[in-house]
């Protein structure tokens, strides 16, 4: 049977987005190289070359052959309907590049690519001033990005959109202000109560037990071996380039496990849903991972409604014990547990509990709308920063290294990306009190080791749609409600009220 016109030219399409799609994943292996094996003196020539295949991959992602042929698919009556889905939302993507001229997507990369390595260098140094102007010149370019994308209420709200679309500033406002209060709150209950011992927490654990221990965790939680792997960074992240290529990195403090446990599972949870995606859909948005906040709300999921809990570590205790037995073999269980919960003010983000961790996103909210919307200079982010951590964390920044140049973000350019956080942990929220609805069993098949039913649940709702669906469209669609923090603060209430015996 021939095939249809519409067939002939979808397949033109799916061919054309997956071409592109593999000049995205070079640059992504460039980048990725960059983070964690790239010699000094290579930083300027890899610059050079990613800003090659940045301005190919926009000529690619914008040319007028493509526009015509998403144009006469959209005119067609007889597609599929995730195939229809499909080319409305490259339809989307495509109007939004043919706004950026290729001087600005130029620019761009060759920016980042300067505040990267200078990053990279201000922290060695632990000083904000060597980062400084090159970060100027990165807000300067995405104030310029602001204004060519558009928005309706403040440049900020275009700079949202990127990381999750239709996100504003009005939005993001309706859901930090009661969460903060309430975060205040329970801290505040919780901080009348004795404090768990965790002083076992900073002893001394060799860096290659670390490794092994991490490697060992990633493996009982499903990551795919053969379709990945881990390596060590600055500042750890996960970067895929197919399902059956997905990246992620750790660091290890030898004077703090912790700090491996959570990257590792943190990573391992971003890595879990770029391996579920269909390959079939590879280079389209059905096969790619949806927004931000749909990410973020896995790799939260993992660290924090399992990693932290008590029955993940019900199994994993005795490893754990076997494995670093002149710290914790004399620790019992509930100990541990309480520990890793710990809630306690602290100056790094990443190492933060999952209760104040909030705070350090909401701070960098406000720095970056100020930065964007009120046009703070650079210069001045140390000090309002380390004003904001006197303010709400009630704690000393000692220096830059513990402080303003503790994030790798602002040097990508990534400005908008830190509210997708919290969104996330949200969002992860509402999919833990769901996941523990349809699993009626699901702590007591952690607590044997096994957690499967839980990625099986979350490769059928959750990965199996890729881009398919906005944030809002999915949350609604798996939970039957939109976006509410109240499953958050009912999982954190009782969690920690559990942990540190508190009452209503």
């Amino acid at each position: 049977m021939p095939k249809s016109r519409t067939q002939t030219w979808y397949r033109q399409y799916v061919n054309r987005m997956r071409a592109l799609a593999n000049v995205k994943n070079a640059m992504a292996v460039l980048q990725w190289d960059q983070e964690t094996y790239l010699p000094p003196k290579g930083a300027q020539a890899r610059g050079q070359q990613l800003t090659t295949l940045a301005e190919l991959a926009h000529h690619m992602a914008t040319s007028s052959a493509l526009g015509r042929l998403l144009q006469s698919l959209l005119d067609s009556s007889d597609l599929p309907e995730t195939a229809r889905r499909n080319v409305e939302l490259s339809w989307e993507d495509y109007q939004k590049m043919k706004k950026y001229p290729t001087s600005l997507v130029k620019a761009l990369t060759e920016a980042s690519n300067r505040c990267f390595t200078d990053w990279i260098q201000a922290r060695k140094e632990n000083r904000f001033s060597l980062y400084q102007p090159a970060l100027e010149r990165m807000i300067t370019l995405k104030l310029q990005e602001a204004d060519i994308l558009g928005y309706e209420a403040l440049p900020y709200d275009a700079l949202l959109d990127q990381h999750e679309k239709k996100l504003t500033t009005s939005t993001v406002e309706t859901i930090f202000q009661p969460l903060q209060k309430a975060i205040v709150d329970l801290l505040a209950q919780i901080q009348q109560k004795p404090q768990p011992e965790d002083d076992f927490l900073y002893q001394y654990a060799p860096k290659q037990h670390q490794w092994d221990l991490g490697i060992y965790l990633l493996q009982s939680i499903g990551f795919d071996f053969e379709a990945g792997r881990q390596d060590l960074s600055e500042h750890p992240f996960t970067t895929s380039f197919h399902p059956h290529d997905v990246r992620i990195t750790t660091r290890i403090h030898e004077h703090h496990l912790p700090t491996m446990i959570w990257s590792c599972i943190h990573e391992g949870g971003h890595a879990l849903y770029e391996q579920g995606l269909p390959v079939e859909e590879y280079g389209l948005p059905a096969g790619q991972a949806n927004s931000l906040v749909i990410h973020e709300s896995q790799s939260r999921l993992w660290e924090n409604c399992i990693g932290r809990s008590l029955s993940f570590w019900q199994f994993h205790y005795l490893e754990l014990q076997k494995r670093f037995p002149e710290i914790f073999s004399t620790i019992p269980l509930q100990q541990f547990y309480r520990a890793i919960n710990k809630v306690q003010p602290s100056l790094i983000r990443t190492e933060a509990d999952e209760l104040t961790y909030h705070l350090h996103i909401i701070i960098r909210y406000e720095i970056e709308k100020k930065l964007i919307n009120e046009r703070l200079p650079v210069k001045s982010i140390p000090e309002l920063w380390n004003a904001l951590y006197a303010d709400w964390l009630q704690v000393v920044v000692p220096d830059d290294l513990h402080g303003v140049l503790q994030d790798v973000h602002w040097s990508h350019g990534s400005i908008g990306y830190f509210p997708t956080y919290t969104l996330g942990s949200v969002l992860a929220a509402q999919w833990w009190d769901v996941l523990q609805q349809s699993i009626p069993d699901l702590h007591q098949q952690m607590a044997k080791g096994n957690t499967q039913p839980i990625l099986d649940w979350l490769r059928k709702h959750i990965h199996a749609y890729g881009s398919l669906f906005h944030t809002q469209e999915l949350c609604q669609r798996v939970t039957g409600k939109p976006l509410d923090i109240a499953p958050f603060l009912q999982y954190v209430k009782e969690k920690f009220s559990q942990i540190y015996g508190l009452t209503n």
